[in-house]
């Protein structure tokens, strides 16, 4: 039986944290709702900022349907063999609707303080501009579309994790 867990959250919540931490003890699969905007940007050559993966998403789903990376993210995970899948990013209500069809389907909620996560977030410098992103702009960025909706769709969880405490904390 597959397990299936999308990770909701906010900008820096953790996600990417909690995916790595089931890929390397439970040899979960990633499968990360950017990773198709990325795959856009680097074909193109183009940088792998947040506006622009912003960018990309918008066109992506006003040009072939506001479910688009949600379906490919929900065939990715039914075509996967893998026991358990991490689905890291979920943040629109369409993504749920494909998503609660799988078997094994959980949203998992993870939850960290604005402040916290913008001392994350310009740590580990994901994207090229996170490390120059100050709190005002993070602020900013935490009201953008693509986060607008993570509340809304957050009540749907049916588990939670607290991510202000340590890496342990989290682990535990």
């Amino acid at each position: 039986m597959k397990i299936i867990l999308g990770l909701i959250g906010k900008l820096a919540s953790g996600k990417g944290t909690v995916a790595k931490y089931l890929a390397a003890k439970h040899q979960a699969e990633i499968l990360m709702f950017s990773q198709p905007l990325r795959d856009v940007l680097t074909r193109f050559y183009l940088p792998q900022t947040r506006d622009n993966m912003q960018g990309v998403s918008r066109g992506l789903r006003e040009a072939l349907g506001q479910d688009v990376i949600a379906r490919a993210i929900a065939e990715d995970a039914k075509k996967s063999t893998a026991a358990i899948i991490v689905l890291d990013g979920v943040r629109r209500p369409l993504d749920i609707v494909f998503l609660k069809e799988l078997f094994g389907f959980y949203l998992v909620k993870v939850s960290t303080d604005q402040k916290i996560r913008h001392e994350r977030m310009a740590k580990r410098g994901q994207n090229p501009d996170d490390h120059s992103t100050t709190f005002k702009e993070f602020q900013k960025k935490d009201e953008a579309e693509a986060e607008s909706l993570i509340s809304e769709v957050a009540k749907e969880a049916k588990f939670f994790l607290d991510n202000n405490g340590s890496l342990d904390d989290l682990y535990h």
